[in-house]
């Protein structure tokens, strides 16, 4: 199917061709009939692509301040490959789409509805339930296309609450400042609208507001208070995309005493105090379209606010808007100014240096059937492979796996067969990028492919357990990126699993960190050393907001399972003996502290009398190191600081090693793996200590939420 993409690096826009995107419950899947560009939002959003390195930094001080903190704690490289990715990163374009369901996802939408959604511009795409709305019959696909955009505006009219008689003011009268216009008038209210642009002006004064046109020299303060009989207006809402603080300024000058001021669009915000001061003025910004945006629970779980509580969802103005427009107050056909087929996408966009566009449409063709079948799209040519080849399919192409694990499995050696994602964009950019033969998005076809005898898997951590265990029943060697699973039952299951192959398959867990040079070293130190050791070993791991994904036990199992592994895998290597108890603690609940479990500290004891201590902490500085490991024994002491020096202090032998740039054994791990199916050896990891390291993952993680 075909879906336009932009690069973020470069501002290049792309119809490129996509496998259909896997559905999942409590989402529609839908075939596009038509879709809306955004004139405002995508053309932004292609002027940051174009612009320099330099432009985007200075739109973005707060990144370039994330970027400097990661410089002091990585180095520069790394934050550079970082930044890199992050911009490499495909941007899937649009959000104002209608068609027709195909498959609801065990929704109540009916199967062959048409439905409005805030989908892609893409032949299909798949949408969460709360993010879709039915279409009345009597309203046309090319006037639905537009609930989206005018949801913005219902938002924004909202926040502003104006009364029957009331005078508003919109600056700016592009898409939104003019659906705007109208849903005021339908409220009842007096409008003046301000822009630049003759023709928009008129189209104003066509829905029943007045105008002032500031290219024709216009003075919008006078107007305003001739408008409003010298009362001031009552409100006024911002809908311009301007730098300039003027729309503020001259909004706050604009309003009666205790006036309101809504800020739907993008403008400056270098605020005076004087002007709300002495008339207590009320300055709010809207929020996209409504409550539930950018709310996990609401959007991706489906989870609605009760109605009684929050009356306007974002899907409830979704439908208030085509209510709108089913009853006549609500037109959209005069905005209409362009029209393309999708496969002239490109020449649409160009339509966006033409300040004077308003309402782009793209038709979509009626070929639903093939678009839903098409889950697999070949990048290159097939090639030969041999039966000492590892040839590997990829599970997931988010940000780790497209800028850590498949260059290094490239570089490792890997025959890179297919990249399976549940959406395909990434699945054809990463795919071409780095020269897999196939992009899919069909776990069950990756699976059935008799070549790839190697499955890679990078999804999100509650998904490991079952496709580990599917890929291990299809006879397939399996790398797994940790956690191996989130629960006892799920490790269960995969021994079962892997115990009924009886060794044809191997498994391995991505725990990199004993392949790191320094720690390939450290061992070595530590290989003559018969006493019993201690260890403590710190990760200043950072804070991620408590609505994060890895953070919910459900879906990542918490940063314990699904990060600190990482160091109970590393002292079982160092300690080279088995694990025989532990004993953890975490910071105690207190007001303000959403998540307890990641500031924590983990002590394990080991059956030849060593022990360690994990401090595994979220609420620590950018400018202390992230990662520090040392061992005590043989009357010294063995220091790494981040994966980027080695001390020895009284260490005989041995001083201090450095590199140049920090290595945490990434590359190590996926050459060790690699060759281990080339060679037909044995796996680096023994199954048993993958699971011994599993267990007591799952145990700990669990005793620290009691």
């Amino acid at each position: 199917m075909k879906q336009i993409l932009q690069n973020i690096a470069n501002g290049e826009t792309q119809l490129v061709e996509v496998p259909c995107p896997q559905n999942k419950n409590g989402q529609l899947l839908i075939s596009t009939t038509k879709s809306l560009v955004s004139v405002g939002t995508e053309r932004m959003l292609i002027d940051f692509g174009k612009s320099g390195w330099i432009q985007k930094a200075r739109s973005q001080p707060d990144k370039v301040k994330m970027v400097l903190g990661k410089v002091k704690t990585d180095g520069l490289m790394p934050t550079i490959d970082a930044v890199r990715s992050k911009l490499d990163q495909p941007l899937p374009l649009g959000y104002c789409n209608v068609g027709i369901v195909q498959d609801n996802g065990g929704t109540a939408f009916e199967v062959g509805s048409r439905v409005i959604s805030n989908g892609n511009h893409a032949e299909i795409v798949r949408v969460p339930k709360n993010l879709c709305a039915a279409i009345p019959s009597n309203v046309d696909d090319e006037s639905a296309a537009f609930t989206v955009l005018a949801a913005i505006a219902m938002q924004g009219v909202r926040i502003a609450n104006p009364t029957i008689g009331e005078t508003v003011v919109v600056t700016g009268l592009g898409l939104i400042g003019l659906i705007t216009v109208q849903l005021l008038r339908a409220n009842g209210c007096r409008v003046l609208g301000i822009d630049f642009d003759s023709s928009k002006c008129a189209m104003a004064r066509e829905f029943g507001a007045e105008t002032v046109d500031l290219s024709q020299g216009e003075d919008a303060i006078a107007k305003a208070n001739a408008f409003s009989r010298g009362q001031g207006v009552d409100a006024v809402i911002i809908t311009a995309s301007t730098k300039s603080n003027d729309p503020v300024s001259h909004g706050a000058n604009m309003c009666r005493q205790r006036g309101r001021i809504v800020l739907v669009g993008v403008v400056g915000l270098e605020l005076s105090r004087a002007d709300f001061y002495e008339k207590e003025i009320s300055f709010q910004v809207s929020c996209s379209y409504g409550p539930g945006r950018y709310d996990t629970e609401y959007e991706d779980k489906g989870n609605d606010y009760p109605v009684g509580f929050v009356r306007w969802t974002e899907q409830r103005n979704f439908e208030a808007v085509l209510d709108l427009m089913s009853s006549g107050a609500l037109d959209m056909k005069p905005l209409i100014s362009h029209r393309f087929e999708i496969d002239d996408a490109i020449n649409a966009y160009k339509c966006l240096d033409d300040r004077s566009s308003l309402g782009i449409l793209l038709n979509y063709p009626s070929n639903a059937d093939d678009l839903l079948t098409k889950k697999l799209v070949s990048i290159r040519e097939p090639q030969n492979y041999t039966a000492q080849d590892a040839v590997c399919g990829f599970i997931g192409g988010g940000n780790y796996a497209s800028r850590v694990l498949i260059p290094a499995f490239k570089e490792a050696g890997a025959r890179l067969d297919t990249l399976l994602t549940s959406g395909g964009v990434s699945a054809v950019h990463h795919g071409k990028k780095n020269d897999f033969a196939n992009a899919s998005t069909d776990l069950t076809q990756l699976l059935e492919n008799k070549a790839v005898n190697t499955v890679v898997i990078a999804t999100q951590h509650n998904l490991h357990a079952e496709q580990v265990i599917q890929a291990i029943d299809a006879g397939k060697n399996v790398f797994v990126e940790k956690p191996l699973a989130l629960t006892h039952d799920e490790l269960d299951a995969i021994e079962i699993a892997y115990n009924k192959q009886q060794g044809q398959c191997k498994v391995m867990v991505g725990y990199n960190r004993r392949f790191a040079p320094h720690v390939i070293k450290m061992k070595k130190l530590l290989a003559n050393v018969a006493e019993p050791k201690a260890f403590i070993m710190t990760m200043n791991a950072g804070a991620i907001p408590s609505d994060h994904w890895t953070q919910d036990p459900e879906i990542g199992g918490g940063r314990i399972i699904g990060e600190a592994c990482h160091y109970i895998d590393l002292m079982r290597f160092l300690a080279g003996s088995e694990i025989t108890g532990f004993t953890a603690t975490c910071m105690g609940k207190a007001d303000g502290v959403d998540i307890t479990e990641d500031k924590a500290s983990i002590t394990l004891t080991f059956k030849d009398g060593s022990f360690g201590t994990i401090n595994y902490l979220a609420n620590g500085g950018k400018a202390f190191a992230k990662e520090r490991i040392e061992v005590f024994a043989n009357d010294g002491v063995l220091q790494i600081d981040n994966f980027r020096k080695l001390i020895g202090y009284d260490w005989k032998g041995f001083s201090k090693e450095k590199l140049m740039t920090q290595d945490k054994g990434q590359a190590n791990c996926s050459t060790a793996f690699i060759e281990s199916i080339q060679s037909g050896q044995a796996s680096p990891i023994a199954f048993d200590e993958i699971m011994e390291v599993a267990r007591c993952s799952v145990n700990i993680s669990e005793s620290l939420r009691k």
